[in-house]
């Protein structure tokens, strides 16, 4: 794609203006490449690769089974360059057949509004964030414990409980964000929590009375340059917040509240500079608590259900 290095480059350059804790624009994957010229001459190229889940697997708790998903070369011109990019999109898949478990995916700068405008123009709605915590030098303040509630490592005996916390958040996510509530899910999640048990990612849990009333299910990762979390991150050692759940009876209690300030000091003391994780910005819990938090957006990822309602 020979005006794929000009683009690159200005890319970066927006990046850079648009919010200086995104990382350098990173080049598209293989896939098919579309190109749109606009009005002043300027062209504008992205990638399309598509992908076809198997069912099952963990993936499709939170995606489609059948994804398109466009990654941009926009350069500098903004909006117009994106809308442009848009367009040509809706021409290829109006050419092509997709199923009802489909949908399209963007991911972008969250702080750049003017690609916002034609995304919505063209039918995508901001499903997921992935929100950061920026960077800190310091260790933050193990918190003095809230009367009658404490917050302990899980264990491998404490399996069910995690699972239980676990489709609670799934259910509720599936109203209001990407995820999807699939009739093999409590098979898939446990699968997938026995997995993060042997791997010892950290797991949090809230107790009140003796009672499991919270999760926050953590992991450590180093992000390296020319990685794949890379093109999202900038190197370091990221805490990642997988997830966080409160049972309903405690929601507005202040559980989410402790749980968080014991897994930042300790993902803090174990090594991690700063935080990242996913939320939901329709989802009326999330999108105050994580800004509460110390949270911002990063990146949005634009999502459009199914792929054939692209206008």
């Amino acid at each position: 794609m020979r005006v794929a290095g000009s683009l690159l480059g200005a890319q970066t350059t927006r990046f850079e203006q648009v919010d200086p804790l995104l990382p350098p624009a990173a080049p598209p994957p293989d896939g098919h490449v579309l190109t749109a010229a606009l009005p002043g001459g300027d062209r504008v190229a992205g990638v399309l690769s598509s992908s076809v889940f198997e069912p099952g697997s963990a993936t499709t708790l939170w995606s489609a089974l059948e994804l398109w998903e466009m990654h941009p070369l926009v350069g500098a011109t903004g909006g117009p360059g994106m809308e442009a990019l848009l367009r040509e999109w809706a021409r290829l898949l109006g050419r092509r057949t997709t199923g009802a478990d489909s949908a399209c995916l963007l991911t972008w700068p969250s702080r750049d509004a003017e690609a916002a405008q034609p995304l919505l123009a063209h039918g995508f709605a901001p499903l997921t964030s992935l929100a950061v915590r920026p960077f800190r030098a310091d260790i933050p303040a193990r918190p003095t414990p809230q009367a009658g509630v404490t917050v302990r490592l899980a264990t491998a005996a404490d399996a069910e409980t995690v699972l239980a916390l676990e489709l609670a958040e799934l259910a509720y996510s599936s109203l209001v964000g990407a995820a999807v509530l699939r009739p093999d899910a409590e098979r898939v999640k446990r699968a997938t929590v026995l997995r993060h048990f042997e791997q010892r990612d950290p797991m949090w849990l809230a107790e009140r009375d003796g009672i499991a009333v919270g999760l926050a299910h953590c992991r450590l990762i180093d992000v390296v340059t020319d990685s794949l979390t890379a093109i999202r991150l900038r190197p370091g050692r990221w805490g990642y917040v997988n997830c966080v759940s409160v049972a309903d009876e405690a929601r507005g209690s202040g559980v989410g509240r402790e749980l968080m300030a014991v897994a930042h000091h300790e993902l803090h003391r174990r090594g991690a500079t700063g935080t990242f994780l996913y939320y939901n910005p329709p989802n009326p819990l999330a999108s105050v608590f994580w800004a509460r938090q110390g949270y911002r957006p990063l990146w949005t990822s634009w999502e459009l259900r199914p792929a054939s309602a692209l206008r």
